[in-house]
């Protein structure tokens, strides 16, 4: 089975690239089988990660940011692949 982690987090305005710059140093112990990271208008930053673990496993998650950069607490997401049809 594969679990996907989607952590979104809405940057203070203007300091959307201090985000994203933030989210990318930001190590998982171990690593997962995929990592990418997207920026959206509004100074948005969201970070998907791929895992071969059950749904409910214990997988490391990006933290919260410093909250000078942030306008709100981060959304998380978890998703589990279904087979198709």
């Amino acid at each position: 089975m594969t679990v996907a982690l989607m952590w979104e987090a809405r940057a203070v305005e203007g300091r959307g690239a201090d985000l994203l710059a933030w989210a990318r140093r930001q190590d998982l112990a171990p690593a997962p089988l995929r990592r990418e990271t997207f920026r959206a208008p509004q100074d948005r930053v969201l970070v998907i990660t791929w895992w071969a673990e059950p749904y409910d496993a214990d997988i490391p998650e990006l933290p919260e940011p410093p909250s000078e950069l942030v306008t709100r607490a981060v959304h998380r997401w978890r998703f589990e692949s279904v087979a198709i049809d």
